[in-house]
């Protein structure tokens, strides 16, 4: 067959020439398998290459080149179809043609992404395995709307950017291309070419693997694969109320909870470790500070560039959902940090990822985070609203997470978060509210909670933004849960007064109360409160060694006392001194020392304690199961309340001073028996023993006086189960 019996189409050198030039936004309209008069040409495009062979029907022939940039074609009967042939990949892969088949994303994919609604998005955007009418391989999609042309770079076609360009599809802005015959391990990017003129290679937004820091490409996974075995966790989990239910949550970084001999842990390995020592602590949930690909360790993972990826340091996203499945089996929950507020501005992730500012607001006065310097997403774009809300979906339904806390809504919230007066832009109605996010908001738990039966979502947010955890049908954001930031702060810095001067601080430990109700509150003591030189919990508190302990045992049995869940960060639950370092693992030499080990016993016996009395979880946010005994007595500054169910009352006495009251009188009308459950004063956990083996019930009739006499140990929670 000779050169000059082709007869081209008008547009064919135009086409060639936007292949050339890396410009070409429908390759798929001229290379593949092409009607040419009563016959087909099967039409391939491989720059630099001299030669080149292909298989029809069984038999290897020779293509022609028709162009010497790389163009080369082969006629072939009019019946000839795409699974007729199969193509020499440069690395040698035999498979079908990508040219030859039609596109993954259909018009109803476009539609529903295009109004952010494609709820199913993490599975039809970025690489994945997949078979397209029946023949395997792998399909790749990214969105794009401003780019001149994308190309698949990937190990196969030897990161060539000119070999695999792939296709617009409609209005939507996404470019897809399948190619047939890719495996799992596979190495791709994206190279996209702006309008402007620049070149830029980037991560696949949607990956759920990528390389091990500081490489940074995506990495082609399976995670449909894994065999999971925590069907009866996910349905009980479906029919409970998780605002009726006990949550201790162990708040951890997985990088430094622990190591062996400085490296990173596989999650399998962690997964053992982990579910063990829950069980031993009495903590039902984990909370893992962020998981997915990050560049920076000392980011702690909050500066996310690959969204659904679990970060590679620990293994692959098969290795991650045998940590999630074997917790589940051992009756551990798995709480994720998630960071939809904000990214980092790193060049080969979403930061100007078409050259324009696509997922982040262009004007820098929305789009730009002082504090961070970080990008913030946009909101109001369908398509950004999507990629989160799917991603959201992605963690809860393929990796079978159990709760979502969304890290620093307020920074969301709020158009003038960490801005001077001319930094922001007032929203349409003059206010600094963010509209756009406060519809995001109630967007994304209004699907999760429709679509995942069971899981929760947590607000870390530090104002007193109205409606946190209200149902969105009820004017609310829809969070199940918040953080008590307020408490938090309040009960840290009253602790770390001297017990001499809490006299004059009294007011920290009650106003909490005020508001205790006005949304469901977990009561957390964080990672944030013990790095940046603000020491860690022991190290906080005032004192000799024996006081500095009693402190803690006190702050920690208080926790435990509070309406709301409960979270502690690792280390604060055997009194680490030292303040969190990300590098290195928590100081677990530490619970060779005895008062080390006391302060993880008495951990222990809170979890007990708390899983085992409903009156401490069952009705948390109902104000009714909340009774002040005494919250006036600043001059010893001591505080007793009632927690209570039909079921029990439980009267919880907190001393905030080294001062031992033998005969202290608490006013309880009607009140017939009393029992020591705990005392935080205990030998056992490195007291004085100052208990109560019989506290003393007085009544007396005459003078219509009735109450409880006891003996209040220094710094310590006493804890009572009383009849009235």
């Amino acid at each position: 067959m000779s050169l000059h019996s082709f007869s081209f189409e008008p547009s064919f050198y135009e086409q060639l020439s936007r292949l050339t030039q890396i410009s070409h936004h429908q390759p798929h309209s001229f290379l593949g398998l092409q009607e040419k008069g009563e016959a087909k040409v099967i039409r391939l495009w491989r720059p630099g290459a001299n030669q080149l062979h292909l298989e029809l029907f069984g038999s290897v022939v020779q293509a022609i080149q028709v162009d010497s940039s790389g163009l080369f074609e082969y006629e072939v009967p009019k019946e000839t179809t795409v699974f007729d042939y199969r193509i020499y990949h440069q690395n040698g892969l035999l498979a079908h043609d990508p040219y030859s088949f039609s596109s993954t994303f259909g018009e109803l994919d476009q539609y529903l992404f295009s109004r952010g609604v494609h709820y199913d998005l993490y599975d039809r955007m970025g690489g994945r395995k997949t078979t397209h009418l029946g023949v395997k391989g792998a399909k790749f999609l990214v969105w794009a709307p401003n780019a001149k042309s994308v190309s698949l770079l990937c190990d196969s076609n030897y990161w060539d950017g000119r070999v695999n360009p792939m296709r617009m599809q409609g209005y939507s802005g996404v470019w897809e291309i399948f190619m047939p015959g890719l495996l799992a391990g596979e190495k791709y990017k994206f190279e996209i070419h702006t309008r402007q003129g620049q070149r830029l290679i980037k991560a696949d937004p949607y990956a759920t693997q990528s390389e091990m820091r500081p490489a940074t490409a995506s990495i082609l996974s399976n995670i449909d694969e894994f065999e999971w075995q925590d069907q009866k966790w996910l349905e009980q989990r479906a029919i409970k109320n998780q605002h009726a239910t006990p949550l201790s949550i162990y708040e951890l970084h997985t990088g430094s909870w622990n190591q062996q001999d400085g490296q990173f842990l596989n999650y399998k390995e962690l997964a053992h470790r982990l579910a063990a020592y829950c069980q031993e602590m009495g903590f039902t949930h984990v909370e893992l500070m962020p998981i997915q690909e990050h560049p920076l360790d000392e980011s702690w993972g909050y500066q996310v560039t690959g969204f659904f990826a679990p970060t590679s340091r620990h293994g692959t996203p098969q290795d991650f959902q045998y940590f999630v499945n074997f917790l589940h089996l051992a009756g551990i929950g798995v709480i994720l940090d998630w960071v939809p507020g904000h990214f980092p501005i790193d060049s080969f992730s979403l930061a100007q990822f078409d050259g324009s500012a696509l997922y982040e607001h262009a004007d820098p006065r929305q789009g730009y985070h002082p504090h961070w310097s970080t990008y913030i997403f946009n909101f109001s774009r369908h398509e950004v609203s999507n990629f989160l809300i799917a991603n959201a979906l992605y963690w809860c339904k393929k990796m079978h997470v159990d709760g979502l806390r969304v890290d620093a809504v307020a920074s969301m919230l709020y158009l003038d978060y960490g801005r001077e007066h001319e930094e922001w832009i007032p929203n349409i109605y003059g206010g600094k509210e963010n509209l756009a996010a406060i519809e995001f908001l109630k967007h994304f738990n209004s699907v999760l909670h429709q679509q995942v039966a069971g899981v929760i979502t947590i607000a870390e947010e530090s104002t007193s933004f109205p409606a946190v955890t209200q149902l969105v049908e009820n004017g609310g954001l829809g969070f199940d849960f918040k953080w008590n930031m307020g408490w938090m702060n309040d009960t840290l810095r009253y602790f770390s007064q001297d017990p001499l001067y809490r006299t004059y601080h009294h007011h920290d430990l009650t106003f909490g109360l005020v508001y205790a109700f006005s949304e469901k509150f977990i009561c957390a003591l964080s990672h944030d409160e013990v790095v940046h030189g603000k020491k860690h919990l022991l190290s906080k508190m005032s004192g000799d060694r024996w006081q500095q302990f009693a402190n803690l045992r006190l702050l920690l049995s208080y926790l435990y006392c509070q309406p709301g869940k409960k979270s502690l960060f690792m280390g604060m639950e055997f009194g680490q001194w030292n303040e969190w370092n990300c590098k290195k693992e928590i100081d677990w030499c530490l619970l060779q020392f005895a008062d080390h080990r006391q302060i993880s016993d008495l951990v222990k016996e809170l979890n007990r304690l708390y899983l085992y009395h409903p009156a401490l979880w069952e009705k948390d946010f109902d104000e009714k199961t909340f009774q002040w005994v005494s919250f006036q007595d600043q001059k010893n500054s001591a505080i007793s309340y009632l927690r209570k169910t039909e079921k029990e009352t439980l009267l919880c006495v907190h001393n905030f001073t080294p001062s031992y009251h033998y005969h202290y009188f608490l006013p309880l009308f009607d009140i017939k028996t009393a029992v020591e459950l705990f005392n935080s004063d205990a030998l056992c956990y490195g007291g004085s023993g100052k208990i109560n083996s019989s506290p003393q019930v007085i009544i007396d009739p005459e003078n219509l006086v009735s109450g409880l006499a006891i003996e209040v140990a220094p710094l310590a929670t006493m804890i009572f189960s009383i009849s009235l």
